[in-house]
């Protein structure tokens, strides 16, 4: 086990921030805004090398200086050893691999918090249930999620998120790292309703990308997010979310800021398939994780489990996964029988 940390009198805190793509870099700089000490990891050493030298990530968000107190860090012991408080910020497929390696090393009562959005690969389990077993019930854990482009954060515009977590005192305590300025943190206790939403909205994404590629108009486009918030809801209640987590931040928020903003990685290859783009060729131009494409799979496994019907997902997935023509998904969705809307 790693041994206690000296307590910080001052208020500042040393955060590690694991994943050096464009939203752990842009968190890891809203931290150091806030007044904390703020390192940033990522696996190839060569690269947080250039990023100290230079003081910014210019892969990811080229032109944006490191604010004061964020550094680059190479070494994933030392960072572990040294921090008061560790956020995950890969890929959900990476989640698993590098959260086993956090075991053994956190100090009692040091808890591990996330901004990744997606299900765990192959399973369909959430993030926290992935931690849980990996690190034991006495591990706090916490999401961060809700609208939240990765390039705004950086800038430091205007940005609101939810933090939930298994205890209400993490909560705030990894809320108050982020809280400052122009970005607002609130608080939750439904991790499971904030994880869900932040996962099935990047389905919804490709599949408002998709309609809006196809030039199908701004009727089309608010009906399917408005019927996505639907869908989402129907699956939150057979899990256990509360509604209340799916109608905020992390549900209705991120799923319309990710359904009509340009930044979204995952209406952009909406927006392509539905051009008729070739899937692969416009993964490769995109050039970063597009977390709908593992994400719609994982989803339907989790709507079949729960016999719950995700009749937009179910197109998506098989656009994606199936070689089903976008013209036909838009067909089978229309040919669908005349219900209630409150069905």
């Amino acid at each position: 086990m790693g041994g206690e940390r000296p307590e910080q009198h001052d208020g500042q805190r040393r955060v590690a921030v694991f994943g050096a793509g464009s939203w752990g870099t842009a968190l890891a700089m809203q931290i150091a805004r806030c007044g904390h000490q703020s390192r940033l990891w990522g696996r190839d050493a060569n690269q947080m090398q250039h990023m100290a030298k230079v003081g910014s990530n210019e892969r990811f968000l080229p032109g944006l200086a490191f604010p004061e107190g964020m550094q680059p860090e190479s070494s994933f012991d030392h960072l572990v050893e040294w921090c008061d408080e560790v956020l995950v910020a890969v890929p959900s497929h990476a989640f698993t691999d590098l959260v086993t390696r956090f075991e053994g090393h956190l100090s009692a009562g040091q808890g591990v918090a996330w901004a990744c959005k997606g299900l765990e690969p192959g399973s369909g389990r959430f993030l926290h249930t992935v931690a849980r077993e990996i690190l034991g019930d006495d591990t706090p854990l916490a999401v961060v999620t809700g609208p939240s482009f990765a390039a705004e954060v950086a800038r430091n515009l205007p940005t609101a998120v939810t933090v939930a977590a298994t205890k209400p005192d993490y909560a705030v305590e990894i809320a108050s790292i982020f809280h400052g300025g122009s970005f607002r943190a609130y608080t939750s206790a439904d991790i499971v309703g904030a994880e869900l939403g932040g996962a099935v909205k990047n389905v919804l994404a490709v599949a408002t990308g998709i309609c809006d590629g196809m030039g199908f108009g701004d009727n089309a486009r608010a009906a399917l997010i408005t019927r996505g918030l639907a869908e989402m809801m129907r699956l939150g209640r057979a899990l256990g979310a509360e509604d209340k987590t799916l109608t905020g931040l992390a549900g209705m928020g991120d799923l319309v800021l990710t359904c009509t903003g340009d930044l979204s990685r995952n209406r952009r290859l909406g927006l392509a398939l539905g051009k008729g783009a070739d899937l692969q060729e416009t993964l490769d131009q995109i050039g970063q994780v597009v977390e709908g494409v593992g994400t719609c799979e994982e989803v339907i496994r989790l709507g079949q489990r729960n016999q719950v019907e995700l009749p937009i997902s179910e197109q998506v997935h098989g656009i994606i996964h199936l070689g089903w023509n976008p013209s036909e998904g838009v067909r089978r969705l229309l040919a669908r029988e005349q219900k209630s809307e409150s069905d």
